[in-house]
């Protein structure tokens, strides 16, 4: 159904069944490492390479992935060509919203992040790398938007606290 919170569990499960090579990123990323914020969609980094981004696209068909903002009467879907670029691709899918991001902050792609990550289990047993959380709060603060700035105490917070406890 169209227009509700997304599934996280279905939509990183086809990803990961797709072998798509992505980073959870935003609040998803910040909710897996214990921060209490709400959030309704899923964003990831995807690496952004012809073979990677085919198997994206085919999760995204598997998804009925369209974008949310489209002309009244036509449903867009993105290309292979669009998955190659450092835009942003918010799409509706069947299992909620996925926003599919070439590049966050300062332009990091998903090489750029990479090593700035870690593996989390999700449900039992999906692995995903996640944006750590100093490197999340960095690229909130590079976004210079409102809505992240709002986020970033409670970021910083939680941050403070497993630094504490050595985690």
């Amino acid at each position: 159904m169209r227009g509700r919170s997304a599934d996280y569990e279905r939509l990183l499960r086809t990803l990961l069944d797709r072998n798509v090579e992505f980073l959870v990123v935003g609040g998803v990323s910040a909710v897996l490492q214990g921060a209490p914020i709400p959030t309704i969609d899923l964003d990831i980094v995807h690496e952004r390479s012809s073979p990677n981004a085919a198997r994206l696209l085919a999760a995204l068909l598997d998804l009925d992935a369209c974008y949310r903002e489209h002309l009244p009467g036509k449903i867009l879907r993105p290309t292979e060509r669009d998955l190659l670029g450092p835009g942003h691709h918010l799409l509706m899918t069947t299992a909620g919203p996925l926003d599919v991001l070439g590049t966050i902050g300062a332009k990091r792609d998903h090489a750029d992040l990479f090593p700035h990550s870690e593996t989390v289990t999700v449900a039992g047993s999906l692995c995903v790398r996640v944006l750590d959380l100093p490197t999340l709060i960095r690229v909130k603060e590079e976004s210079g938007r409102e809505k992240d700035a709002q986020g970033l105490t409670i970021l910083r917070h939680v941050l403070e606290e497993r630094e504490r406890r050595g985690k």
